[in-house]
């Protein structure tokens, strides 16, 4: 009988299941829920709703919810053998929050499987809904947070992270402001991993030390609550938040109510949910130093493993907790795939059409360079959307194909220096990871080869593997994450981009001239525009 595990991805658009047959070392079913086709009822646009100027960026739990019993009746459905699946794990996007009242968990252990879990969780929330990770509304709240806690430097020694608006803490301190008698209200507060955990587990579920640390109220180094943070923050938070644990803990065992409708086994095991960064490191198998990956995504992001905790200063990158239990880098960008698509769909452009521009416009761009704030960004700060151009208008299809790809991957080589070592090799995720096109502008920039591989939904993968390391450390069948990643990751068949190395020396002088522009946009610099021209006379 095959041992088979459960991923679930929570993402911004969609939730994912797929699930591993360890034995064959094969993806054996996968689904996805789109949260704007499936679920239309909740007008969601790209599985969020904007509340105020692109700033305040919410979603539904309660979409969620339906989403999680939607996919588990379409799996009821199909032929795969459900009572075998020994453990389930989960991925949320990180920094979410959801607020509940008092009733949440006494709802939670009176499930009846015979009535919807929406109609038995619907007065669950002391909030209809979550801020997610888009939102970049809390900037006063980020700056009394950071000021409470000693500046910029001793906020990141404490936490891995600077205050930034998306984080959880900022936005549990401006629903404590704006909203006291809610907050008042407020039993509990989940992020979106530890909640949907806690549905399929039947009571409150712990946060883990991956998803933890991106709230600006871990202490890092300890793993623990920190009471400087908490006090910071709001009133009495740490009787409204659960537990911490290790990221590799199993947390219990599904809940009956999943057990009798859908046919799982009673021992399914349940490991604890965590972010999805953490869950794509380990769903591209990165678990050794020198290798990154790069996740083309709803956002972008840069995440590596490390060994050693090692802090940004600048306050432009994140240390999380790993899923392996160390550490790992993120650096993420808000004008991922959104921006990509907003030039794409400007020109009317499919992406085949859209990949023949980029493939047939020359590196450096004729010159041509692009700051792509399309929305509000993460790395740099940029609370005010604009997109910049220079040497080019918004109606030149050319510049703007070539110049969103290579200013997504300039920015990403110049704010991932902190991180202190140059990849060897860059592991290429997320849905815009399966178009060469973009791959080789990233390995030309990097100047390091990059790996394509057929699986891009790394986040429910991770959670998979996380699922089978923990079974089997618990029942001492021992795997090691080598063994168990090398079990699916086939790295012989994945598609090595190599660099173009006679355009070493050019993009070398482009990320310079992207520096510039960026010191002259963003911190009043002096104009780079002499340097521009004189790197079109050199290159073109």
């Amino acid at each position: 009988m095959s041992d088979l595990f459960l991923g679930l991805d929570c993402s911004t658009q969609s939730l994912t299941s797929l699930i591993i047959d360890f034995g064959s070392g094969r993806v054996l079913y996968r689904e996805r829920i789109n949260y704007d086709e499936d679920l239309p009822q909740y007008n969601t646009r790209n599985g969020v709703i904007i509340l105020d100027n692109e700033k305040i960026i919410h979603s539904y739990p309660l979409m969620w919810i339906e989403a999680l019993e939607l996919l588990f009746e379409k799996m009821k459905t199909t032929k795969i053998p459900i009572h075998n699946v020994k453990a389930v794990s989960g991925s949320g996007q990180q920094h979410g929050t959801v607020y509940l009242n008092n009733k949440f968990e006494s709802n939670l252990k009176k499930l009846n499987r015979h009535k919807s879990l929406f109609s038995q969780l619907k007065n669950s929330f002391s909030r209809p809904t979550s801020p997610v990770w888009m939102d970049s509304s809390t900037t006063n709240q980020c700056e009394e947070i950071r000021e409470k806690l000693g500046g910029l430097v001793s906020t990141i020694e404490l936490l891995g992270s600077n205050t930034f608006e998306r984080f959880s803490g900022p936005q549990i301190r401006k629903f404590f402001q704006e909203e006291p008698e809610l907050y008042k209200q407020t039993s509990t507060i989940h992020l979106v991993s530890s909640f949907l955990a806690s549905i399929l587990l039947g009571i409150n579920a712990p946060i883990d030390h991956g998803d933890g640390a991106g709230m600006n109220l871990m202490n890092i180094k300890t793993k623990q609550w920190d009471i400087r943070a908490l006090e910071a923050t709001a009133p009495n938070l740490r009787d409204k938040l659960p537990s911490l644990t290790k990221p590799y803990n199993i947390i219990g065992t599904l809940s009956s109510y999943f057990v009798r409708k859908f046919g799982f086994s009673p021992d399914t095991r349940l490991i604890a949910w965590s972010g999805d960064n953490p869950n794509s490191l380990i769903g591209v198998g990165l678990i050794e130093k020198g290798k990154v990956a790069i996740s083309l995504g709803t956002s972008d992001t840069y995440l590596g493993y490390l060994q050693d905790l090692h802090l940004d200063f600048k306050g432009e990158g994140h240390v999380f907790g790993a899923p392996t239990g160390d550490y790992m880098s993120l650096i993420c960008y808000k004008n991922g795939s959104l921006a990509r698509e907003r030039i794409k769909n400007n020109f009317n452009l499919n992406w085949e059409e859209f990949s023949e521009i980029l493939n047939n416009t020359p590196p450096g761009n004729n010159g041509k360079l692009m700051l792509p704030y399309f929305f509000p960004e993460i790395v740099p700060q940029v609370l005010e959307p604009h997109v910049y151009r220079f040497g080019f208008n918004e109606n030149d299809i050319e510049g703007n194909v070539r110049g969103i790809i290579e200013a997504q991957f300039l920015s990403m080589k110049l704010h991932s220096k902190w991180i202190g070592e140059k990849p060897t090799e860059i592991y290429a995720t997320g849905g815009a990871s399966a178009n060469k096109d973009i791959l080789q502008v990233m390995a030309n920039i990097f100047n390091t080869k990059v790996r394509m591989f057929e699986l891009t939904n790394s986040a429910a993968l991770g959670a998979a593997f996380r699922s089978a390391k923990s079974y089997y450390d618990l029942t001492n069948k021992i795997k090691s994450w080598d063994e168990i990643i090398n079990k699916f990751i086939d790295f012989q068949k994945s598609v090595i981009i190599e660099p173009n190395e006679k355009y070493i020396g050019l993009y070398d002088d482009m990320l310079k001239l992207y520096k510039n522009y960026e010191d002259f946009i963003l911190k009043n610099g002096e104009d780079p525009e002499l340097a521009r021209l004189e790197f079109i006379k050199k290159y073109f």
